[in-house]
């Protein structure tokens, strides 16, 4: 849930991220209020993001976890004023605003 403001700014995209111990930050992927989405290509085939504007709440869900998928994750919002592409190259681009993360263990 976004809170002290609105998941509806045609600014921002929302961001997943996630870190698994001892590790790197992974991007999982990006969604706009309009619901137009970016996937991590290696993770795609798991992933479905999704907004509902009317209670200010992006979701994320990953099929077919293992232990692999254990892990801190996050969303953060994503500006793109200014920004006229997009690339993987530049999936962390303007993350601005972090939620304090979820910690998801999965046992094997």
């Amino acid at each position: 849930t976004v809170s002290n403001g609105s998941i509806s700014s045609r600014s921002h995209y929302w961001g997943w991220i996630r870190q698994p111990p001892g590790r790197g930050l992974e991007w999982l992927g990006s969604i706009h209020h309009s619901g137009r989405t970016y996937y991590n290509p290696s993770l795609k085939s798991r992933l479905t993001m999704s907004v509902d504007t009317s209670e200010n709440q992006v979701s994320l869900k990953l099929s077919s976890v293992t232990a692999a998928d254990t892990a801190v994750y996050y969303c953060a919002r994503q500006g793109r004023e200014g920004y006229s592409g997009w690339s993987y190259d530049y999936h962390y681009y303007g993350m601005d605003v972090w939620g304090q993360g979820t910690t998801v263990s999965v046992s094997s």
